[in-house]
């Protein structure tokens, strides 16, 4: 069955299946190609008659992840120029007042899509939310710093989408009050830019930040060298006019010859603090898109919550078999870069007798945890989540590991079974599924929230609110990251 709705640009027709309607790859704003290329979002053209939303839209151009990665997290590449598109899931186009969430994937800010179909939101739908999943610009195409260019294009695209959201989302049903954004790694990521930039103020009202937080941004002076690093590769002026002459085949063929090149020699004189955060494109703190770094921008009109796997990084380390390269004098190494106090490293493998899982959590920590808890401590009254289910994936060794929570929260087990196996618990994805929806609507996703007395919901085996969990762990940073 189909159904139809009339946006600013033209009408769309949807599918309805079991109580569910979605309208896939709509654009909302022009294709980033040709007299757009380098260039921030544009309006759309509109179209007359009713354009079928029945497929996914195109993806960004992307390089696709590397073996043994490749095995883990899914790909969908669909080509075309209207990557910019957005695909909604509504229980009723013509409801009213619906809370709305809104999708921005990870996937190191040069991979990933909105059309992966862990990412499907049939289940939000259902369960009375209107899900908006958001494409935009990664890799070169959308965070390249040039001279004459336009800084975090990819951000302003996703800055565009939810402008779409408060114009449109009225006709799928859905309140353009009452907005959660949120993302995964580097989607949340994004959103943590997002609290911290003025052309994003007043377009949501809560925010949800899974397994990224707002640490990893580049200065002006890094990204400006990445900018020239990649025009050197392609054989061009680090300018709009001559980038805009490079096919996107060539700039992601750049961009992986340049990423092999920082993974085989990380000099932080080359690469400056990517050296530790070890992603060649991110948010750049420029003084205008992003005025400050968002770790100073705490937003306290938006609700939030926030969170991380207790494995993070086991995922970069399990699958290529790094953890069992780990020396005792590399793990010493490295805390000695992240400047842990003398001593530090025994509260950890008091946990751990293998250097390797010692490294995990500790690399864990610098990523993910703490700056998740930094952003909590700086918003006051965030919810803060910790998820600790194991895969038994690849012998249990991943942990609960990077992106594993995924088909728990979108409620798309079947769709993630690479990482989580065949017999997930339902259970777990329907207390995980249930808490985003509950903040969603109300801000509220049923525990309290962390203040002082440091609390965070635990989904795993068990599901209980923990206060302070490896607090000792935790006072090591002080004053680091």
């Amino acid at each position: 069955m189909h159904s139809q709705v009339k946006t600013l640009s033209g009408e769309v027709r949807g599918r309805t299946v079991g109580g569910v309607t979605s309208f896939l790859g709509i654009p909302y704003a022009a294709a980033p190609f040709g007299a757009g290329r380098f260039r921030p979002p544009g309006p759309v053209t509109p179209w007359d008659g009713v354009r079928d939303a029945l497929e996914h839209g195109p993806t960004a151009p992307a390089p696709g992840y590397p073996p043994p990665f490749s095995d883990l997290l899914p790909v969908v590449t669909i080509p075309g120029e209207e990557c910019l598109n957005v695909n909604v899931w509504t229980p009723d186009p013509g409801a009213a007042g619906l809370p709305v969430m809104v999708w921005i994937h990870g996937g190191a800010f040069v991979n990933g899509s909105n059309s992966i179909p862990v990412y499907d939101g049939t289940a939000f739908a259902r369960d009375g939310v209107v899900l908006v999943g958001v494409n935009y610009r990664l890799g070169a195409e959308g965070f390249l710093l040039l001279p004459d260019g336009t800084p975090n294009l990819g951000l302003l695209d996703q800055v565009a989408a939810l402008t779409w959201v408060r114009d449109n989302i009225a006709a799928f049903g859905g309140d353009p009050g009452n907005v959660t954004v949120f993302g995964e790694s580097a989607g949340a990521m994004s959103v943590g830019a997002l609290l911290a930039m003025p052309s994003a103020a007043g377009l949501f009202r809560r925010a949800i930040l899974q397994s990224g937080a707002a640490h990893h941004t580049l200065t002006p002076a890094t990204a400006t060298k990445v900018a020239g690093y990649v025009a050197d590769e392609v054989g061009a002026q680090p300018s709009v006019a001559s980038l805009s002459t490079v096919s996107p085949e060539r700039l992601v063929a750049a961009q992986q010859a340049l990423a092999l090149q920082l993974a085989q020699a990380p000099d932080p004189g080359r690469w400056g603090e990517i050296t530790a955060n070890q992603m060649m494109f991110e948010p750049v703190v420029d003084g205008e898109v992003l005025p400050v770094p968002p770790t100073r921008a705490a937003n306290p009109d938006v609700d939030v919550m926030i969170g991380t796997n207790c494995d993070e990084h086991r995922f970069f380390l399990v699958p290529p078999g790094g953890l069992d390269r780990v020396t005792d004098e590399r793990l010493e190494a490295v805390a000695a870069a992240y400047r842990l106090p003398a001593g530090a490293l025994g509260h950890y493998r008091a946990l751990h007798d293998n250097p390797g899982l010692v490294l995990a959590d500790v690399m864990t920590d610098w990523f993910f945890r703490l700056p998740a808890l930094r952003l909590a401590e700086a918003h006051g009254r965030a919810h803060v989540y910790e998820f600790d289910w194991v895969t038994p994936v690849l012998g249990g060794r991943l942990g609960s590991c990077h992106a594993l929570e995924l088909g728990f929260v979108f409620d798309t087990l079947a769709a993630g079974t690479m990482l989580s196996g065949d017999d997930a618990p339902q259970a777990l994805a329907d207390a995980m599924h249930a808490a985003w929806v509950g903040f969603a609507r109300t801000g509220d996703p049923g525990w309290e929230p962390y203040g002082e007395a440091r609390r965070v919901r635990r989904f795993g085996d068990v599901i209980e609110t923990q206060t302070d969990p490896r607090g000792a762990i935790r006072e090591l940073w002080a004053g680091i990251r």
